[in-house]
């Protein structure tokens, strides 16, 4: 019983039957004017329903009324943009009428009919309403007086199930909605891993540079040494804060230009970095870099920091060959190092590489890691058009 008594309980059950009934009231006041044509309101919402910003209004009213409890309803809430979701928004607006009449109806006669039942029981006579049967005095009524109760409560529950199912389908979103609506999801969840991409390479980069730094001036044990350590721990920790507020300018400011993410012309400072954290670095830059693309100078940096900081990670201070050249319209990167033996990485391992290979794929271009004639390398090519 409890089961067959819960939607009755349930807040929405009377939120759609409000919904149902508010076309009504334009009924209603029609039926004053003129109640021989009872059709004029369905008519009259012909070109109602064709205006642009019905449909979003319809929307509205749909998701905090026929679903007030649902984060995600799959309502439309934009104007029409094409003419079959006007069209769509007209049957719409008919069907709720249609279903409002229903429901009208059925609350206004059902218990009518309980009281006349009760009456008979009684023993007193018919109401004398037009329209409805005359049950004489029996004492049978009585049993019968629940049932219109009954059919009126699973009326009320139906109605509003299926006014919701027919609202799905008439003022659910477009396929051009749910593409712009896809489009914008991906759009989000790319945003938020080259965000993801921006703090590792950035913050994992400084880390690694003082964890360098400070566990050489412990060893070395030489003041000198260990005034030049901090120096080049402050500088980098300086950037990466820079670097820290840059990124999260993007999350508090959605309009925020990426102009202003470092790009390969501050390279210097990476490979001073690296230098003064022991590795040998031998550094050689050819063609225009100051040709190439913000986006992809933006992230060739990127890409460039990343392989450094793996180097100094796994490798320590060793050798490091670096080549960045921009020819036959590409940029290609490529950072080198001695393999020690027993610390090789793996394709494919750490969120690092993986970012290496996802930056040059978002591109258009590539990049391999992996052991290469002795070395560890790292090698992209990004296309400038």
């Amino acid at each position: 019983m409890g089961r067959l008594l819960s939607p009755l309980l349930r807040g929405k059950t009377y939120t759609r039957l409000l919904h149902l009934w508010v076309p009504m009231l334009v009924v209603s006041v029609w039926m004053f004017i003129d109640p021989r044509r009872p059709w004029v309101p369905a008519l009259a919402l012909i070109p109602v329903g064709l205006v642009p910003a019905v449909r979003r209004g319809e929307g509205v009213q749909a998701q905090l009324l026929l679903t007030p409890d649902e984060q995600e309803p799959g309502f439309s809430v934009v104007a029409s943009a094409t003419w079959r979701d006007r069209l769509r928004t007209v049957l719409w607006l008919e069907a709720r009428m249609a279903l409002g009449a229903v429901t009208m109806f059925g609350c206004v006669w059902l218990p009518i009919a309980t009281v006349e039942l009760v009456r008979s029981a009684r023993g007193g006579v018919g109401s004398g309403i037009p329209g409805l049967p005359q049950v004489g005095a029996h004492w049978w009524s009585a049993l019968l007086a629940p049932l219109p109760v009954l059919v009126l409560g699973v009326l009320v529950v139906a109605l509003g199930e299926l006014t919701t199912a027919v609202a799905r389908r008439l003022l659910g979103p477009s396929a051009a909605e749910r593409l712009a609506a896809l489009e914008a999801r991906t759009e989000q969840l790319l945003e938020r891993n080259r965000i993801a991409r921006e703090l590792h390479d950035s913050i994992g980069h400084a880390l690694t540079v003082a964890v360098v730094q400070a566990g050489a001036a412990r060893a070395a044990g030489d003041p000198v040494f260990t005034d030049r350590a901090l120096g080049a721990i402050e500088e980098t920790g300086r950037a990466a804060l820079e670097d820290l507020e840059r990124v999260l300018g993007v999350l508090r400011e959605a309009e925020r230009p990426s102009g202003s993410r470092p790009t390969l012309a501050e390279a210097g400072r990476l490979l001073q970095s690296a230098r003064a954290s022991g590795a040998e670095i031998d550094a050689e830059v050819t063609g225009p870099l100051e040709n190439v693309p913000g986006p992809v100078s933006r992230e060739g940096y990127r890409i460039l920091q990343e392989s450094l900081t793996n180097v100094l990670r796994h490798a320590g201070a060793v050798p490091v060959r670096v080549r960045v050249g921009v020819h036959d319209d590409v940029l290609s990167l490529e950072v080198r190092n001695r393999l020690l033996s027993g610390r090789v990485p793996g394709p494919g391992r750490g969120s690092g590489l993986r970012g290496i290979r996802e930056r040059a794929a978002l591109l258009g271009g590539r990049a391999s890691t992996g052991p290469d004639a002795g070395d560890w390398q790292v090698h992209a090519e990004l296309p400038l058009n």
